[in-house]
């Protein structure tokens, strides 16, 4: 099939290799604007983007889907199908008509499940030991559409969202090719998905990932490992925000937010058991092992975090 495929970020380019190796071919690809990033807040174009232009195809940046040039540009190259791997904006139904074949999503869950921006991210804060990806045709309606497959990932007791989202993001690519071709051949007929079971990943922001220090030990490591990369797990120390890094089980008792500190080693107080702190990074400097930290600082005796 003729395709244009709608991505943006870094997790968005396995796709589109299996893509472009495949017997579809890709006319041009769809992303979100060049956008501020570092410390210069330079526009920078997205990973899709950047691949685009290396390659040499057509590259699409509305500021909105609906923008008239926009859909005038994508009637006239008149795909058959758009593939669609975290774009980042909702499809209006005068665009989600120009392909014959309408847009189909690669999303990261096995829908119903975590209809949303953020799905990996809520799945690991829940604590769901199995998780997947799913393609399936987009509707006006969030991630709600009709489903062709799907593929099931275990989810390990250290992973962080970045972790199972790239594994998800490799597996996935495969799947979605496979979707493509069942399309084009006639072998796959979208299913509607269950009424049972539907649930919301909405994207995490910045207060989202306050680590509050009373919840118990297995909440507070779920929310870590959820919120890394992004939107990144933190607490405050002295008035001062400290990005904290995924953490593992320590032995003794600690009230909530006390920290324990040795020459190797922090450890912090929750609601049940003590947590031993990994890397962490304060404001304005680099990540480092969280005893690299404590080794700069002056701790009072009652010192500990989330104060």
């Amino acid at each position: 099939m003729r395709i244009v495929f709608a991505g943006t970020p870094e997790v968005a380019l396995p796709p589109l290799e299996a893509l472009l190796a495949s017997r579809h071919e890709v006319l041009a690809v769809l992303t979100r604007p060049d956008a501020p990033a570092g410390r210069g807040k330079r526009l920078t174009p997205s990973p899709v983007a950047k691949r685009a232009a290396e390659l040499g195809i057509e590259t699409l940046k509305p500021s909105r889907p609906r923008d008239e040039d926009f859909v005038a540009r994508l009637t006239e190259i008149a795909p058959d199908c758009c593939p669609v791997v975290a774009y980042g904006a909702l499809l209006p139904q005068r665009v989600l008509d120009v392909p014959a074949r309408g847009f189909v999503n690669l999303h990261f869950s096995l829908l119903p499940a975590w209809r949303g921006a953020a799905p990996v991210q809520h799945a690991l804060i829940a604590g769901d030991r199995t998780t997947g990806a799913t393609t399936f045709q987009i509707v006006l309606e969030l991630d709600a559409g009709p489903t062709y497959l799907s593929l099931t990932e275990p989810v390990a007791d250290t992973d962080t969202s970045g972790e199972l989202l790239r594994r998800l993001s490799e597996r996935g690519a495969d799947l979605l090719v496979r979707t493509l071709d069942g399309i084009e051949d006639g072998s796959l007929r979208p299913t509607p998905q269950a009424e049972d079971g539907v649930s919301f990943a909405p994207k995490l922001e910045v207060a989202d990932a306050r680590i509050n220090w009373t919840a118990p030990a297995e909440v507070i490591d779920r929310q870590i490992r959820g919120c890394t990369p992004e939107p990144g797990a933190w607490t405050v120390y002295e008035g001062e925000r400290l990005k904290v890094g995924p953490v593992t089980a320590a032995d003794g008792e600690l009230a909530p937010g006390v920290l324990d500190v040795t020459k190797a080693s922090v450890r912090v107080g929750t609601g049940t058991r003590p947590l031993l702190l990994g890397w962490v990074q304060p404001a304005g400097k680099k990540p480092m092992p969280a005893a690299d930290w404590a080794r700069g600082v002056a701790f009072p005796a009652d010192a500990a975090l989330g104060r």
